[in-house]
Parts: structure tokens; C-alpha cells; sequence
């Protein structure tokens, strides 16, 4: 029980510590949306708090899926954002904008929230600083081509995307390569490179480990398709020309060829 609490507490604080950080950051800057940069960043930083603490091989090759996964992410996330102003997606949540609202309740609606979350899709990096032994070795090797499909996924589709919007003669709506197979790749990468980091550090660390520690890609799944992803996105995106029809055609998170 100590060395739970030890591992919980301080996976915890590393959590809250970056996202203190990111709110003097949203203070400074203006726009709470900075915090999909730190998403990525919280996440590696909890990662490398459970390596030190376990010292395994295990813990470190997670540190190595996060932390590409997470670089990849923030400076995509970083570079897409720059120059812009606060997404309309956080001004909706807190009612208006940091400068109206304050900053107390950005910590309330975003931060907190935030964090708890970055604890909570973490088990699984937990559950391997706590494991004495691999029960199932080969299971990190299924992890780990579940995750090399995820970011796959997410880097391909990402780019596809920008050279669709690059492309002067291109149609109203993506429809190309991955996008003609999936309306949301990259929501469907993450999700896979969450379900590969579970296999790799919760289920392959026993059965009980990967029991305890399934909420984390079953909730970031939830939330990828459910909450702050695909269906939130597709209430916009329904009202561009064009994007109905695509929609009854395609996918829209698991891929599978489009309908005629």
C-alpha cells in the first residue's frame, strides 16, 4: 500500500505541477487553450516520475512511447495554434473569455480537470513502476505495434491534412487517403497509442494491473469519440457543404473502406 500511495501521490503531483505551471502560462498569454500543448508534456513528465521510482527496463520504454508520442503531439498542437486566438471550444466551457471569467475559474473548469485526467490515463505507467516482474513479456511486443499503428495514424493523417489545405484546387471536404477511411484519424491514432501504452505497462504487468489500470484507455477512448473529440467536432463540421454526404460514406473512428 505504501509504495502505491508513493507512486499515486508523486504521479499526482508531477500532474498538478504542470498544469499549475500551464495556468500562470494561460494568465500570461491570455487563452486557457495552451493547455492542449501541456496535455502531452503532463503526461511525459508522470512517465519519467514512474521510471525513476521503478527503475525498470519496462517504465523506461514507456517513458520512450510517451514521450515520443507526447513531443509529437505539443509541438504539432504548438505550431497548428500559434498565432491564434483562444479556441472557441474553451471560450463555450467557461462562458466567455479568461479576461472575463478569471483565471479561478479556468483553474476550476480546465485545469483541475485537466490534471485528475492526466492521473488517470497515467495507470497503466503507474501500474508498471509497480510491478516487480513482467507476468506477460510478450505482451509489451502487442503494445508496442498497437501504439506504432496509433502514431501512425495521427503523424500520416496530420499531414494529409495539411496538404489538403495547402492544395489551392481542393475540394470542400477532406476525403484522401486515411480521411476517406475515417473522419478522424489522428482522434483514432491517440486512441490506439493509449490502448498499445495499457498492453505494454498495465496488462503486461498481470492480469490485476491491467484490470485496475483498463479505465485509462477506455476513458481516453470515451472522451476521444464522446466528449472532447469527434462528436464534438462534427457539430460543426455537419453545417460545411459537402460534409453530410462525406459522413454517410466514411467511417467516423474506427477505419473501414467507404461506402459507395
Amino acid at each position: 500500500m505504501s509504495d502505491f500511495l508513493l507512486v499515486a501521490g508523486l504521479s499526482l503531483a508531477a500532474a498538478v505541477l504542470v498544469m499549475v505551471a500551464t495556468a500562470l502560462a494561460a494568465k500570461r498569454t491570455g487563452r486557457v487553450s495552451v493547455v492542449d500543448v501541456a496535455w502531452g508534456i503532463a503526461l511525459v513528465a508522470v512517465s519519467i516520475v514512474c521510471a525513476l521510482l521503478a527503475g525498470t527496463w519496462q517504465s523506461w520504454l514507456l517513458v520512450a512511447l510517451v514521450g515520443v508520442w507526447g513531443a509529437r503531439l505539443s509541438s504539432h498542437i504548438f505550431t497548428r495554434s500559434r498565432g491564434h486566438g483562444e479556441d472557441p471550444r474553451y471560450t463555450a466551457l467557461l462562458g466567455g473569455s479568461l479576461d472575463e471569467v478569471g483565471i479561478g475559474v479556468a483553474v476550476r473548469k480546465v485545469f483541475l480537470v485537466q490534471g485528475a485526467a492526466v492521473w488517470l490515463v497515467s495507470l497503466p505507467l503507474q501500474a508498471a513502476a509497480l510491478s516487480d516482474d513482467l507476468d506477460w513479456p510478450a505482451v509489451v511486443w502487442a503494445g508496442i505495434a498497437v501504439w506504432v499503428v496509433g502514431v501512425l495514424f495521427e503523424t500520416v493523417g496530420d499531414r494529409q491534412l495539411a496538404a489538403y489545405k495547402a492544395d489551392p484546387n481542393r475540394g470542400p471536404v477532406m476525403d484522401r487517403g486515411l480521411w476517406s477511411w475515417t473522419r478522424h484519424p489522428n482522434y483514432f491514432g491517440d486512441a490506439c497509442v493509449w490502448w498499445g501504452i495499457w498492453l505494454t505497462g498495465g496488462l503486461a504487468s498481470g492480469w490485476l494491473a491491467g484490470l485496475l489500470s483498463l479505465v485509462a484507455p477506455l476513458t481516453m477512448t470515451f472522451w476521444l469519440v464522446w466528449v472532447t473529440g469527434a462528436k464534438l467536432l462534427e457539430r460543426s463540421m455537419m453545417k460545411r457543404p459537402g460534409y453530410p454526404e462525406y459522413a454517410a460514406r466514411t467511417s467516423m473512428f474506427v477505419p473501414r473502406p467507404p461506402k459507395r
